[in-house]
Formats: C-alpha cells, sequence, structure tokens
C-alpha cells in the first residue's frame, strides 16, 4: 500500500483537481437551472466523495510515512546505542580480565624476584597422536631460547620452549609425551619424576614415576618442579596427584598426575628467560 501510494498519490491528486476544477466551471454554469443543478450535483456527488476521500488519504500517508519515517530514526539510534554499550561491556570485561592476569603475575613476581619474564601470547594449539604443543607470538627478537620455562600467571608450569623462530615459537606442553621433568612432592619432600606418556596424554595427564615403595602419597598432594640440573626452576606447581597405581610388572608404584593448567583456554603465558638455579 505505501509502495501504491508513494507512485500514484501525486497523479491521483492531479487527477481529481482537475475533476474539481471541472465541475466547479458546470456548477457555475448551470447556477441558473434548478434540473441542470441537480443533475451536476448528482453527477458530482462520487467524485467529490473520491475527491475528499483522495486528499484525507493523502493526508494520513504524509502522517503515517513522517511517522514511519521517525520511528525508523529512532529504532536506527537505538541499535547504534546498543551496539555501543555491547562494546563497553566487551572492552571492560576484557580490562577485567587484563587487570586479574596482571595482579597474578606481579604476585607472581613477587614470589620469585629472580625471575626475568617475557609476556606471550597463545596463538595456536596443536594437538597430535604423540605431541602436544603451544605456539606462541614470542621468538629470539626477544631473547627467547630453547629451554626457556613457560608457566601461567598463576605460576603452574605449561611447558618448555622446543622451537624458536624470529618472531614466534613451540611449547612442549608437560603432558607432550617427550616430558621429563625432576619433581618433588610438596607434603613429603620426596624426589620423583614427572614424565609424558602416549596414553595418559588423551586425558590430560602425566605419570609420577620413580615412587618409594613406601611412599606415603596421597590424592590430592602438590607436586612441584624440583629444580634439580637447572633446566627448570624450582617450585613451579606441575599439577595434583590424581591417584596411584601398581605397574604391570607387580613391584614399581606410579601415580596419575592431573597438571592445573587448562591447555584448551590458554590464551596468555610468560616465557622465564632467566632465573637463579637453587643447588
Amino acid at each position: 500500500m505505501r509502495d501504491f501510494l508513494e507512485k500514484y498519490a501525486l497523479k491521483l491528486l492531479a487527477l481529481t483537481t482537475a475533476v474539481a476544477v471541472l465541475l466547479s466551471v458546470l456548477t457555475y454554469l448551470s447556477s441558473t437551472s434548478d434540473i441542470l443543478t441537480n443533475a451536476v450535483g448528482v453527477v458530482s456527488a462520487p467524485f467529490r466523495m473520491v475527491t475528499t476521500a483522495v486528499v484525507n488519504g493523502y493526508g494520513d500517508w504524509e502522517k503515517h510515512y513522517a511517522d514511519y519515517t521517525a520511528l525508523e530514526e529512532e529504532n536506527a539510534a537505538l541499535r547504534k546505542e546498543v551496539a555501543e554499550l555491547r562494546e563497553l561491556e566487551r572492552q571492560a570485561k576484557a580490562d577485567r580480565e587484563e587487570n586479574a592476569l596482571l595482579r597474578e603475575l606481579l604476585s607472581l613476581r613477587e614470589q620469585r624476584r629472580d625471575f626475568v619474564f617475557e609476556a606471550a601470547t597463545v596463538t595456536a594449539h596443536s594437538t597430535t597422536n604423540w605431541s602436544h604443543t603451544l605456539t606462541l607470538n614470542r621468538g629470539t627478537k626477544h631473547d627467547v631460547a630453547v629451554g626457556d620455562c613457560v608457566v601461567s600467571a598463576e605460576g603452574y608450569l605449561v611447558g618448555v620452549v622446543d622451537t624458536v623462530g624470529l618472531n614466534w615459537s613451540t611449547v612442549l606442553t608437560v603432558i607432550d609425551t617427550d616430558t621429563e621433568i625432576g619433581a618433588r612432592i610438596f607434603r613429603t619432600d620426596e624426589i620423583v619424576v614427572a614424565e609424558g606418556d602416549l596414553a595418559l596424554m588423551g586425558e590430560g595427564k602425566l605419570r609420577l614415576s620413580y615412587l618409594a615403595e613406601t611412599s606415603p602419597l596421597l590424592s590430592g598432594d602438590y607436586v612441584l618442579t624440583s629444580g634439580l640440573g637447572g633446566f627448570y626452576p624450582a617450585g613451579l606447581v606441575i599439577g595434583t596427584v590424581d591417584s596411584t597405581l601398581t605397574a604391570d610388572d607387580g613391584l614399581t608404584r606410579y601415580a596419575l598426575l592431573t597438571p592445573l593448567v587448562d591447555f584448551d583456554k590458554l590464551n596468555e603465558v610468560f616465557i622465564i628467560k632467566d632465573f637463579d638455579i637453587v643447588d
């Protein structure tokens, strides 16, 4: 209806105006004859009705079009305002997350003043049947080197740098099959080895080997890096003990270790480029 009025309203108005003028002339010419006047009145009545309807309809259409245009403008303004509010909300959330990350990093810095950090963003997650790696946006131009340790903002061990390019590096995560870390059970000070396992990698776990036969290991015990050998800094949290098992030989015991890092949700990490070696 709106398209019809926009296309034909002016033509209808012109036509009815012309008819009205013609009828006025006829009315004037027939003003001396009652019979002619009545005839003209009868004939012109439908035209006057149409003229009135068109004029009134055109006025209603103009009002409707003005109201519709105003509503469209108001809706556009509201949509823009909603978009701006959503952007502010998104930015506020990002700022809160960044502030929380910086607070955690500050806490880690205060605890380990010997650490030299390089902040990095995880640009890719890669999982195959035999490896579990992350790609970072830091490389040799940032003084990152193979063997550098990588941690989360909380200080949880993520893995170790395995390959380095100019502005990128690849990290073997702690659950990768090539991982082998000197570890210490926090509660008992027992020295063990945390190592990646092909069967456990898909479950997101490690194997805790070389347990003493009488090891009082408990589920939930924290396992830290031992620092022995100087490859990893001492005291980084690797994960918690999930359960203890007996090997197939029926003699040795081992435990399942669950990392505290959620690798799938990891976006920001910190590369430890230097640290004090504790003998």
